[in-house]
């Protein structure tokens, strides 16, 4: 039996990131990991010999600034560099969208003079209500609370002070975000532009790891996610992570070792500990018991309530609406080593275009369709992929004159449709996703010399990522803000004393950000000082 202050489990980057706050205020902690190594979706790993690359998450933005300070993480090694473009759109018909700084103007003026004129507007609609919800990220939201209390006058001046965040939209702003919240992507994006390349290029922030169509109600919100991000202090800039995003949770691993965590890894659990209503520890797979004052999870909230808290430490109403969490991305996610790079039809050879995110999905219809046959089909036989070639910027990757990259690929179907199963058919989705690439850059299948395979299924078993799902649930209007995890636990603390949740199923949600890990150190830290001081 061990003892210590905090049991994380799940050493992914939230769970480091909250490892790393508690121990640099003077708690013994301790991660356990199910996998051999540490860093959860966020891994390099070699999938083909000598080719190295981002296993699951793949690319940098949302990685909070003020974490990275305060972890020192570029004294633990890490260094982020930019993309030379940011995004390539090509078209079938030859035509393409190249983005970025000094570019973006330029290149929709080709397409269409009228969307030239509007996009700094719309993009700039964006940025000033992503400045805002910035805010938002490294605070808990209010929490509804039952009764009348210490706790509903602090959730009081919680939400005083959320409201006097919003105030500082003009009126239009406000009128803007109640249209991001609650509007599809597709609709806004309609009545702005004309082209279909330049509505695709926002279109596809609000699908990605969104199963849904960008005509449904709330995927505008999505889209904003993708807006909060920066590089390197410019604001909505795509970067990489030398050495792949491995990098950043080895960071993060070193970070929270010079403060004295314990990570343990091949350490599953198979039980959170619950005794007289409070959660006391955990029990390994391999029978080992670590007790600790507080246990914090950075896992899925509904496979921590459906499979590792005992049904019976848990009210019946709760458990009943845990298990109806909705996961499922849509992601089907490939990484494939190269003997050449690829040479689009729409802009042949080489260029700063191969550094960017090259989003295979010409129109909001072709992402509509794309859902559509995902869900009667099971994938989509026309799919959404978003290539990303992180080797034309790191040559740690890969041998000499050769490449990797990443396929993002949707719509496919979490669960596939008439029982049968993902083992039966991922060669076959594969082969599709690369005759996807190949039609706008022929000669890509020919130049693949190694492929690594992720379905759903895959993404599930391998890092936990339920459905394949790689924001620990849906960004919906039900299951975000105070509703995320559920109305009642937004701050944090889970319906068991000395339970916590630190992962991206709490706000502000998905992607590789280490919010709501640092977040719930925060939460931690508070009952602590109250409990011992």
């Amino acid at each position: 039996m061990n003892e210590t202050d905090v049991v994380i489990i799940g050493a992914g980057h939230n769970g480091l990131t909250c490892a790393a706050y508690l121990a640099m205020a003077g708690l013994r902690v301790k991660v356990v990991e199910r996998r051999k190594v540490v860093g959860g979706a966020a891994v390099t790993e070699e999938f083909f010999p000598g080719f190295r690359n981002s296993v699951a998450a793949y690319t940098v933005s949302l990685l909070n600034p003020q974490i990275m300070s305060d972890l020192k993480l570029a004294d633990h090694g890490l260094r982020i560099v930019e993309r030379r473009a940011q995004n390539f759109l090509p078209s079938p018909d030859g035509s393409y969208l190249l983005t970025g700084e000094g570019r973006t103007r330029e290149s929709v003026e080709k397409l269409s003079r009228k969307d030239a004129a509007t996009i700094d507007a719309f993009s700039g609609e964006l940025e000033a209500i992503a400045d805002v919800l910035r805010q938002f990220v490294l605070r808990a939201p209010p929490n509804l609370v039952e009764g009348f209390g210490i706790s509903a006058i602090s959730e009081a001046f919680n939400a005083l002070g959320t409201a006097n965040i919003l105030r500082r939209l003009s009126l239009e702003q406000q009128r803007n975000l109640l249209d991001l919240f609650t509007r599809s992507a597709g609709e806004m994006l309609d009545e702005r532009f004309e082209n279909d390349l330049v509505k695709a290029l926002f279109g596809f922030d609000a699908i990605v790891g969104n199963y849904a169509s960008p005509y449904a109600a709330g995927s505008a919100y999505v889209m904003l996610h993708h807006a909060f991000g920066e590089v390197n202090g410019k604001k909505g800039v795509w970067g990489h992570a030398i050495g792949g995003m491995g990098a950043i949770t080895q960071a993060m691993a070193r970070a929270a070792r010079s403060h004295g965590v314990e990570i343990e890894t091949d350490a599953a659990v198979r039980e959170v500990i619950v005794e007289k209503q409070r959660a006391v520890g955990v029990i390994l797979d391999n029978d080992k018991t670590v007790r600790a004052k507080y246990v914090v999870s950075n896992v899925n909230p509904k496979l921590l309530y459906t499979r590792l808290v005992p049904e019976g430490a848990l009210a019946p109403e709760f458990r009943a609406r845990i298990s109806r969490w909705q996961n499922g991305s849509g992601t089907f996610r490939m990484n494939v080593a190269l003997n050449a790079l690829p040479s689009f039809t729409a802009l042949p050879g080489l260029g700063d275009h191969l550094t960017a995110g090259i989003i295979i999905a010409p129109s909001l219809g072709y992402m509509d369709r794309a859902w559509h046959d995902a869900r009667e089909f099971g994938w989509s036989r026309a799919p959404v992929v978003e290539v990303l070639i992180p080797s034309t910027l790191d040559d740690s990757l890969s041998p000499p004159g050769q490449h990797v990259a990443s396929l993002f690929c949707q719509h496919v179907a979490p669960q596939l449709p008439d029982g049968r199963s993902w083992d039966d058919h991922r060669e076959e989705v594969a082969d599709l996703m690369i005759a996807t690439v190949d039609h706008y850059a022929p000669g890509f299948a020919g130049s693949v010399i190694g492929r690594q395979i992720l379905s759903p299924l895959d993404l599930e078993r391998q890092f936990g990522l339920l459905g394949g799902d790689i924001f620990h649930g849906a960004l919906t209007l039900n299951q975000l803000f105070s509703a995320r995890p559920m109305l009642g636990h937004a701050d944090y603390r889970g319906p068991l004393k000395g339970l916590y949740h630190c992962g991206s199923g709490a706000h502000p949600g998905g992607g590789v950000t280490g919010a709501p890990g640092h977040n719930a150190a925060r939460a931690i830290l508070a009952d602590h000082r109250a409990l011992f001081s």
